[in-house]
């Protein structure tokens, strides 16, 4: 093992709780950067928030419902991250610039899509009889 430098910057290490919160600190920048300057995030954490207290209120199993939420969120910032990158790298329309965002979106549609269809067989079973329809 190798001897630092002398007057080198020591970098707390990988099993670091300050490193871990330095990094859980970029990591929420990157979610309110992206809640303020994107539209459908917002939507989509609204959207969550709704899917989760109907859950709860319904009394549903509240794992898939949530998996499903965090995907679809996770893909919302892979596909703004990817199209920060595009838009960096090739600020001229490039027909593959277009192939990757087109990609990334098509990504997010099919991970709401498979939201959709886990909260609604997980939810309307509880909502009807909740309403008295069954």
């Amino acid at each position: 093992m190798s001897t630092p430098e002398p007057g080198a910057a020591r970098r707390p290490s990988a099993r670091s709780p300050r490193r871990w919160w330095r990094s859980a600190r970029f990591a929420w920048t990157g979610v309110t950067r992206t809640y303020r300057t994107q539209a459908n995030f917002r939507l989509e954490c609204w959207a969550a928030l709704g899917a989760l207290g109907l859950t709860v209120w319904l009394r549903a199993p509240v794992a898939p419902v949530a998996l499903a939420c965090a995907l679809v969120l996770s893909l919302e910032l892979l596909n703004t991250a990817l199209e920060a990158v595009v838009d960096l790298v090739s600020p001229e329309w490039h027909a593959l610039a277009g192939v990757a965002k087109d990609a990334a979106a098509a990504a997010v549609l099919l991970g709401s899509a498979g939201a959709l269809i886990v909260g609604l067989s997980v939810l309307l079973p509880p909502l009807l009889t909740r309403l008295g329809l069954t």
